[in-house]
């Protein structure tokens, strides 16, 4: 076998390092040009292939070099164009949003299912793609776009907010492969955009989905209409579910026999990541790559007992090809999920380079992957496994060295031959264990920088939890979960599995500092904790790879950025309908209500403000001021006081409440909030407003009791409002007057009619005005009539669902404070066309 000349190999691994450094400029651009501008790169591409290939023999060697580096980078970049442009292309007009349509479709994925429904993706048929497209044009004539074909959909058992009135009916049960006809109200993908938060818009684009939407009512229309692997599925999580007892359990054999991640329950996700065993809970890369080696393995013993088929076929040829094949009809049964479709590209790669007669380098062979992925996938460079993926087989390949010499059995010379092998065998077990060890000391402690930059902590027990779960999940029960599709006994045992690692996994999750959290690092300290990472598992110098040591400290501990002493930063954050705003100084930390509850298990606090403290560096809640009960201020705050430390909690909650009642049982500091009360902090004034010690005596309403708090410093200031409505506005102004002068307004109430008068605005004279209300929320906040009466005043407003995030820092203009969906702006990401109309 020939190896492949290194000037041969150089060159096309700088045309692939191109062809994906081309794919990542291509995912930072903010918006896309015209097809036309888009193709002339294409365009460009190819001429330079054309230059390259016509023109060596009179261009020095370096020249035609560079072309052809040229061309994969340009050619890179247009593929991810014409995948972007084909998506963009199926856009759901405004015009269309928040209407009641009719249409059919094939339920396309496994409907993962909840207390308060299910949800679901659906695949549309050709005569609703057809009348959704004659519907598009009569709404957006002149408009050329194709109708969605992919929709995710949620048909709820009963909305949170439903009365006996408005309850909508009991939807019927679906399932993966029926073709349903279906009235939706559909909009256009979008959710909440916060610093360093999860790109959900992301992964709505690169699932296909250009759609979301309610089902209001539906009829089945055929039982066996299509996808036949996923009614196949569909039959077997049934099984499941019906077989072993325990629904937490079942959950996770489902997850591991189908790729049914949404089958594991939040409890035992929790659990998972804690420990640093997630990654063995769904369908990766880890068990494709198992499942083909164990075929490739039986298929080549099997094959080699025909001597027939010896001379017909070589055996390691139809075990390396089998095995691919394996994993492909895996991959496929467990729902063709992203990580299994990216390791199933990469074995695709390496079966065919290894069937060549070369020898080809590993690094050559990734890269090979990697461009077929992104190929594919253009979007895999955004994702967290992808690179988990690729790094983990990079440092086994690197630290690949071959075993030594079996040592030999030693004894007297009146051992027994039984003895000497008994001796060699133990010795043996001990070697692969011992191996087996060190290769999972090389994946956990290699992939530690990664996984910091991409998560923010590291579990400090997950390489002892590795060490038993890796080979008990992957030979021992995600083994019994396949063959229990044969016979379902082998469920209950690993159910019996499942249910001895979880007691093993709490165990070691009530070790104290178990996970290491860090913040965001900057991107110079990540960059110098990935060179930690690679120096420390090369195979180098001691000299050398204790550099790693100092450069991996800025990663894990970064230093902040924190506002000087009498400065204060503002974050008002984006948690749908809802009210949070988080207030830094030099030295502490203040969190003005905590958004809404989304549903019975998922709240803003667990979804939105939890990662967002850790990923901000927050280790402490000096003071939670929660303005009142309502739902969407309150509905995150049990989550944050069971997982966040917090100094003190003022609200205007009547005595009893559950989260009063679950601050004082852990310990936290309780008071009401009332107006003349004040205190600084770091040079910055905290004034409560609103409201007065003798409202908390009178029966009013929990909007009438809002807390209002004024934060200044210097000449820069900020009114946060509550709830506050027309009577507690005129009140406030007649106390206080002008000196409730502002230069930013948490605008009352959510801009709705019942609040933000004009005497109101008058008196507070803000520049911007911020609205938190929930992207084509159910009240239609902010209303129109008063966001006329700021446009009138001359006052610049945001919302959080166009806006995402408003942050600002009062040594900075107001007027210069940016959005974060501004900063971060991609062209997959939702942008606001002309006004939809109003929900029917």
């Amino acid at each position: 076998m020939r190896a492949v000349p290194w000037s041969v190999g150089a060159v096309w691994a700088a045309c692939m390092l191109a062809w994906l450094l081309g794919v990542g400029l291509q995912l930072h651009r903010p918006s896309l040009g015209s097809v036309v501008q888009d193709a002339s790169v294409g365009s460009l591409a190819l001429v330079l292939a054309w230059v390259a290939w016509v023109w060596p023999a009179t261009w020095p060697a370096a020249v035609s070099r560079v072309c052809w580096c040229l061309m994969w980078g340009l050619l890179g970049w247009s593929v991810a164009n014409v995948h972007a442009h084909a998506l963009l292309a199926q856009n759901l007009p405004s015009a269309l949003e928040g209407r009641d349509i009719e249409l059919s479709g094939i339920v396309a994925t496994l409907p993962s299912r909840s207390p308060q429904g299910q949800h679901f993706l659906l695949e549309i048929d050709q005569p609703s793609r057809d009348q959704l497209q004659a519907l598009m044009h009569q709404v957006a004539p002149g408009v050329r776009k194709q109708p969605p074909q992919r929709l995710a959909l949620n048909w709820y058992h009963r909305v949170p907010w439903a009365t006996a009135q408005t309850a909508l009916p009991l939807p019927l049960v679906v399932r993966a492969g029926e073709r349903w006809q279906l009235t939706v109200r559909l909009q256009q993908p979008h959710a909440v955009f916060n610093p360093h938060s999860f790109d959900r818009e992301l992964s709505l684009f690169e699932q296909g989905v250009r759609a979301t939407g309610s089902v209001r009512r539906g009829r089945r229309l055929q039982v066996e209409a299509g996808y036949p692997v996923q009614r196949w599925r569909q039959t077997v999580r049934d099984r499941i579910q019906a077989t072993v007892p325990d629904p937490q359990v079942a959950g996770v054999l489902a997850a591991l026999a189908l790729g049914d991640q949404a089958a594991i329950e939040r409890g035992e996700w929790e659990l998972f990541q804690v420990t640093g065993v997630a990654h063995l809970m769904s369908i990766s890369g880890l068990h494709v790559t198992m499942f083909a080696w164990l075929s490739a393995a039986v298929l080549g013993r099997l094959w080699r007992c025909s001597q027939r088929a010896m001379y017909w076929c070589p055996a390691h040829s139809v075990a390396r090809w089998g095995g691919f094949a394996a994993a492909l009809g895996y991959a496929a049964f467990a729902g063709w999920g992203v990580p299994a479709q990216r390791t199933v590209w990469m074995l695709a790669v390496v079966t065919v380079l290894t069937s060549s007669d070369r020898r080809w380098p590993w690094p050559w062979v990734l890269l090979c992957a990697a461009v077929l992925v992104t190929l594919l996938d253009p979007w895999a460079l955004l994702q967290a496994g992808f690179w988990l993926s690729f790094m983990a087989v990079a440092l086994l390949l690197m630290n690949t060295h071959p075993q030594g010499p079996v040592i030999a059995a030693s004894g007297s010379t009146q051992a027994s031959g039984a003895l000497m092998a008994w001796r060699q065998r133990a010795r043996r077990w001990v070697h692969s264990w011992c191996s087996a060890a060190r290769t999972q000391w090389v994946i956990s402690w290699g992939l530690t920088p990664v996984t910091v930059v991409f998560f923010q902590q590291v579990s400090v027990v997950g390489f002892v939890a590795n060490l038993v779960a890796i080979p008990v999940v992957t030979f021992l029960i995600t083994p019994l979960a396949l063959l229990g599709v044969i016979a379902p006994e082998c469920w209950l045992w690993g159910a019996w599995c499942v249910e001895q690692l979880t007691h093993y996994l709490t165990w070691l999750s009530r070790w104290p500092a178990g996970v290491w959290a860090a913040a965001v690092a900057p991107w110079w300290a990540q960059f110098s904790g990935l060179v930690a990472g690679a120096l420390w598992m090369m195979n180098l110098p001691w000299e050398v790879r204790a550099l790693s040591a100092p450069l991996l400290l800025p990663l894990l501990w970064p230093v902040m950025p924190t506002p000087q002493h009498g400065e204060f930063e503002v974050l008002v954050i984006d948690v749908g309908q809802g009210t949070a705003v988080g207030v830094q100084t030099a030295q502490h930390w203040l969190l003005f209500d905590t958004g809404p509850r989304y549903s019975a298990v998922n709240d803003a606090g667990r979804r939105v403000l939890l990662p967002l403290m850790q990923a901000s560096g927050h280790k402490k809640i000096d003071r939670l001021m929660i303005s009142h009960r309502d739902a969407d201020h309150v509905g995150g705050a049990v989550s944050v006081l069971q997982k966040h430390a917090v100094g003190s909690l003022w609200s205007s909650m009547e005595a009893g409440h559950p989260v009063t009642e679950l601050a004082k049982t852990l310990g936290v500091d309780v008071q009401s909030c009332q107006a003349g009360v004040s205190w600084q902090w770091d040079g910055v004034t905290f004034d409560v407003l609103h409201p007065q010690p003798k409202h908390y005596a009178q029966t009013l309403p929990p909007n009438a009791k809002s807390c209002v708090l004024r934060v200044s410093a210097g000449n820069a200031s900020m009114l946060l409002t509550g709830d506050i409505e027309k009577a507690q506005e005129a009140a406030l102004v007649a106390e206080r007057g002008q000196a409730l002068e502002s230069a930013a307004l948490l605008v009352p109430h959510h801009g709705s009619n019942t609040s933000s008068t004009p005497a109101f605005l008058d008196a507070v004279q803000p520049q911007v005005a911020l609205v938190q209300a929930g992207y084509r929320n159910r009240f239609g906040h902010p209303s129109p009539k008063v966001m006329k009466r700021y446009e009138a005043l001359g006052i610049k407003v945001h919302t959080s669902a166009h806006c995402g995030a408003w942050r600002w820092r009062s040594s900075e203009p107001v007027l210069g404070a940016q959005c974060e969906r501004e900063v971060r702006r991609r062209y997959w990401h939702w942008q606001a066309e002309a006004r939809s109309v109003p929900a029917q």
